[in-house]
């Protein structure tokens, strides 16, 4: 039986938006990987495939100095 590649609408959008930034330059694969394996290891265990992809896009995006933590706070 095939599962649906997404089982929430949100995960489909964390999916679009690496996809995007990646296309863009923004980060790059090597630093997305890095940014997921630098999780403390208990947040790590404890989330998703797209909870850790979305911790890594946040991660970068403060990082990149593209928002800061606060924009995404309020976001």
């Amino acid at each position: 039986m095939d599962e649906p590649p997404f089982h929430a609408d949100w995960e489909a959008h964390v999916f679009a938006l690496n996809r995007a930034l990646l296309g863009q330059g923004v980060y790059n694969l090597d630093e997305f990987r890095d940014a997921i394996e630098r999780m403390p290891p208990e947040d790590y265990l404890a989330s998703s495939y797209y909870e850790k992809w979305f911790h890594a896009i946040t991660t970068l995006l403060v990082e990149k100095g593209v928002c800061t933590a606060e924009d995404l706070q309020d976001a």
